[in-house]
């Protein structure tokens, strides 16, 4: 630790220290622009000059390293003087717009500009015009407004992993730019937005909006997946026009993917429910709260009595809150079924009741960014998570080994020190291998149960390169992703994973897909001798309740789920938004999404995060658990006297704190071997603003590259194989049904297979994420 003085007060830093971070250590402002804390310093706004004592000159205080005994000015004659001289070279070309800029009201220039620049400008000439970028649906630029601090591109190629935005020319010619007109279209590109200290970068689904004086703002919580980032969302009249992160090192950081900060434009959606409709005679009505509920209560009651209670199932989301999942359950329960399930997109359930709790990351999120190895098997990780994907590419920066076994070679924007891409059938087969050569290097014996798997698995470079880069370094870890969830084969994965992670002296974990893929556990919303998600899809039940999902493009086999729901007595159906339930349910109840609910999520460090609704519900929208409590109410069931969200959320928590009910340990389960492929296999991955309800509606979101209408990707040579031009129409069938897509080269895939994303109207016709598919030209 060093001491230095500052505006006359002692300081003390770690030695490396500069004389920005002494300063915000001690409480004196220093006026900056180009200073970010999380980004490389590039000192070339120079609005952070101050005084030193014995340098003959001002100097940059986010990048004067201190020295012991050092003395400090923030706010000499000699500091200001320099601080003055700079914000009027800052102030000779911008433009005289704040009435009319989007920053107004939140601009680091304006607001310096009234403490450090003068009342005239002694500037006559022509100040100097750049015209504005296409950067994508979500950035609006003002070109000529940028001051040249340099963060949006030292974010591209330090945070998101990609140089999207740079600097062109030099003095008063110098451009922000992207690369030959091409936008921006990182998942984190919105950064760049709250980076900007002016108006050149803004949102473009925001502007003109709102001025920022006239937001109400409230602290929620990202329901699009397992890290739960922190928000604030800003609301003018009961309406959702912002949503900005609310920092929280612990969990987001400041950052926000772009998912979660622009899903609120889906709240605007023509097919938004406001009001409870009954289907009769073919035909919807409006119909007030009462008789709707009374409609379900009467149906309910006579399906149960002339069916049998496990004639009734629940397919719940996992985008829904921790009170909705279990008052699900519950409800479920008191009619006297155990059918109720929320991990819709899961296929294999043999791990069921060996679970040692609920599955979850194993470490802390903050922690990822420290690793020294990591292994992440089956994740498409740059898109279904992109924060966390980001501490990892943080980790890769300080020379952590991450290595990989997955089912393509896609650009995680990090360094792979080894990786095995394999066709989805032959994942559990290339992993055991890799357990085979970590055990053989660490002289170390597998787990009983895995060793006739290991005994058969095919040595190979990539497993033992795999295995001795997981052996690198102190602390490690094991991931499983997504896809690895969602795999026909996923109980064998898991104890595979396991026992590497214990052989590696690894922390093993699950990452989960959505903001409750722990909490469902903790609800208790899984079943303990009922039916799954997908037993319940295949026996045909009499009543599904669907609670927050589009089963069709939510669950495993959508074309399953939609053809039960088809051929049920009754459906009910609670969402936000009606999509395709008119065609199958019989009553539709509006219930809120998260922006208009209390609640909570747990993370996917089974962290508990709870919330406050940040605007009113939309006409007759009421909570879901709300609705579900008057429901148990009018069956007479016990248990549903709860007066607010935080009495359910009591409930859960008198079960246990969910740090004291997380466990991944698996016994007594011994994986089996891959099935011999009879076709091509499918590869599917849930694009990345296609994952829940919400976000599909979002209409800045739908126009972004990441959005595209779904292709059939084959490696080249099979496509030159099929003797089929990219772009051309090809037919992808499979035993449930087929589609006509255009065919796309991606040499990223494995022969073999095929890339088709799911959760997509235009491929639902396929049925499941996994299987044989036959392509051929259309």
């Amino acid at each position: 630790m060093l001491e230095i003085e500052i505006d006359g007060n002692k300081v003390e830093v770690p030695d490396g220290s500069t004389v920005m971070d002494a300063a915000n250590k001690a409480g004196a402002y220093v006026p900056h622009f180009c200073y970010h804390k999380k980004l490389s310093i590039a000192a070339n706004c120079r609005m952070c000059l101050v005084e030193v004592e014995k340098a003959p000159k001002a100097l940059p205080a986010c990048a004067t390293p201190v020295t012991p005994g050092m003395k400090v000015t923030t706010h000499s004659e000699k500091a200001v003087k320099a601080q003055k001289a700079v914000m009027e070279f800052l102030l000779i070309n911008h433009p005289l717009d704040c009435p009319i800029c989007d920053q107004g009201g939140e601009c680091q220039l304006q607001d310096l500009a009234v403490g450090y620049g003068g009342s005239a400008s002694r500037y006559k000439e022509e100040k100097r015009v750049v015209f504005n970028k296409n950067l994508g649906p979500l950035i609006s630029t003002d070109m000529t407004r940028c001051i040249h601090c340099t963060r949006c591109v030292r974010f591209g190629q330090e945070v998101s992993g990609i140089m999207e935005l740079g600097m062109s020319g030099r003095g008063e010619h110098s451009e922000i730019q992207t690369f030959v007109d091409r936008t921006v279209d990182s998942e984190l590109s919105g950064n760049a937005i709250d980076l900007c200290p002016v108006g050149a970068l803004t949102s473009k689904p925001f502007r003109f909006a709102a001025r920022t004086w006239e937001l109400a703002r409230r602290k929620s919580v990202s329901p699009h997946d397992s890290l739960g980032s922190n928000l604030i969302v800003q609301t003018k009249l009961d309406e959702v026009k912002r949503v900005l992160p609310l920092e929280n090192e612990a969990v987001n950081e400041c950052w926000l993917s772009d998912k979660d900060r622009f899903s609120y434009e889906g709240l605007k959606s023509d097919d938004r429910l406001s009001v409870p409709q009954i289907k009769h005679g073919g035909e919807w009505h409006k119909v007030d709260w009462q008789t709707a509920l009374e409609y379900v209560s009467k149906t309910l009651k006579d399906i149960v009595s002339n069916h049998g209670a496990n004639s009734v199932g629940a397919l719940l989301s996992p985008h829904s809150t921790l009170e909705e999942l279990y008052l699900a359950q519950k409800f479920v329960r008191g009619l006297g079924s155990d059918n109720v399930d929320f991990r819709l997109r899961q296929s294999d359930f043999a791990l069921d009741g060996k679970l040692a709790g609920a599955p979850w990351l194993g470490m802390p999120v903050a922690d990822v960014s420290t690793l020294d190895a990591a292994l992440v098997i089956g994740s498409f990780l740059r898109k279904d998570h992109p924060l966390l994907a980001q501490r990892l590419r943080r980790a890769t920066r300080q020379y952590a080994n991450v290595s990989r076994v997955h089912v393509a070679r896609e650009d995680w924007l990090m360094p792979i020190d080894a990786e095995a891409i394999v066709s989805p059938v032959a994942l559990v087969n290339t992993l055991a291998a890799v357990l085979g050569a970590l055990a053989a290097s660490q002289n170390a014996t597998v787990a009983p149960e895995c060793a006739a798997i290991v005994s058969s698995a095919v040595a190979s470079d990539e497993s033992t390169k795999i295995a001795e880069s997981l052996a690198s370094g102190e602390k490690r870890a094991v991931f499983l992703g997504n896809l690895a969830v969602q795999h026909p084969q996923y109980s064998s994965l898991y104890v595979v994973a396991q026992d590497i992670a214990r052989i590696a002296n690894a922390s093993f974990g699950v990452i989960g897909e959505a903001a409750n893929s722990v909490g469902g556990y903790l609800a208790g919303a899984v079943p303990k001798s009922g039916g799954n998600v997908r037993s319940m899809v295949a026996a045909g039940l009499k009543a599904y309740m669907v609670l927050g999902a589009e089963a069709e493009l939510d669950v495993a086999d959508g074309a399953a789920a939609r053809a039960a729901l088809d051929g049920a007595a009754s459906v009910i159906y609670l969402g936000s938004f009606a999509g395709k339930a008119p065609e199958y349910a019989d009553v539709m109840l509006p219930i809120a999404p998260f922006t208009e609910t209390s609640g909570s999520f747990v993370n996917t460090e089974g962290r508990l995060q709870s919330f406050n609704a940040a605007a009113k519900p939309l006409g007759e929208t009421r909570p879901a658990w709300k609705v579900l409590r008057v429901l148990g109410n009018l069956l007479d069931l016990e248990g549903f006297e709860q007066a607010s969200s935080e009495a359910v959320l009591a409930e859960v928590l008198a079960l246990g704190e969910p740090a004291s009910r997380l466990g991944n340990t698996v016994a007594g389960f011994t994986p089996d071997g891959s099935p011999a492929a009879t076709g091509i296999q499918r590869i599917a991955d849930v694009p990345l603003h296609f994952a829940d309800p919400l976000v599909r509606r979002s209409v800045p979101l739908q126009k972004t590259r990441d959005s595209a209408l779904p292709t059939a990707r084959l490696h080249s040579a099979q496509l030159r194989e099929l003797g089929v031009e990219e772009g051309a129409p090809i037919a992808v069938r499979s035993a449930q049904g087929e589609v006509i897509l255009k065919a796309k080269t991606d040499d990223t895939l494995p022969l073999g297979t095929v890339r088709v994303s799911s959760a997509h109207a235009s491929t639902v016709a396929l049925g499941p994420l996994f299987g044989d598919l036959t392509v051929e030209p259309a």
